[in-house]
């Protein structure tokens, strides 16, 4: 067997995609709903961290500081341990998925929350005091005059981090959770070919190409006009 045959018949063997096709389309189609889960709940908790920040409380604000120099220092991956294999211990058993979406929502979340409050500190504080002058309370300043703007700066910066957090999905292969990565190794195990791991790779630009020209053109439409 030549090379280039060789190489075509280890990476692209047609009989190896078609005995796992179904089990890679079911692997996308989980990993496409947890990234959904994970964006979800880490946009809203960070937009709602960087609101409450906004009030100055000084019980809650440093609460909310510790909580994202945390998420962003630590690991995803040893949180998700942690929590997986650790909890266990404490009497509570959280099924894998669940454990993901938490784990990679709340980092997302406190990555989202300095980007949202560096959106809000942005806001000249004229905007404030005219919202102030026109009669708005502080909550409906915040709602309907900062806010729109903090969000329009968040946007370039905000939609790199989604991305990256997505593509962390992956890391549920070590606790057993059948996204793309876990069902293309496990193929992989079990044919004795690389050709699932090629299955996964194609998979992955599938899922996330689009996601990545989503976040270009977002980056392009919300970019400050010098």
């Amino acid at each position: 067997m030549g090379g280039l045959e060789g190489f075509l018949e280890t990476f692209f063997n047609g009989a190896i995609f078609a005995r796992y096709l179904s089990d890679m389309l079911a692997g996308v189609w989980v990993t496409i709903w947890l990234a959904a889960a994970i964006i979800a709940l880490g946009l809203a908790v960070g937009l709602l961290l960087a609101c409450l920040r906004s009030y100055g409380n000084g019980f809650a604000n440093p609460v909310i500081i510790i909580f994202a120099d945390l998420g962003r220092a630590l690991p995803p991956l040893v949180l998700i341990l942690i929590m997986y294999f650790g909890l266990p211990g404490l009497g509570i058993r959280l099924p894998g998925p669940l454990v993901l979406i938490l784990v990679l929502g709340l980092v997302l979340a406190a990555f989202a929350e300095e980007i949202f409050w560096a959106g809000l500190t942005s806001v000249p504080k004229g905007q404030w005091e005219a919202g102030r002058v026109t009669g708005l309370g502080f909550t409906q300043t915040l709602i309907h005059v900062a806010l729109p703007q903090a969000i329009r700066l968040a946007i370039p910066p905000l939609v790199n981090r989604v991305l990256a957090i997505s593509k962390m999905t992956a890391l549920g292969s070590v606790i057993g959770v059948s996204e793309i990565l876990s069902v293309a190794s496990s193929a992989q195990s079990f044919s004795g070919s690389a050709a699932p791991l090629t299955m996964g790779a194609i998979a992955y630009v599938i899922v996330f190409v689009p996601l990545v020209i989503l976040t270009r053109i977002l980056e392009h439409r919300y970019a400050w006009k010098v």
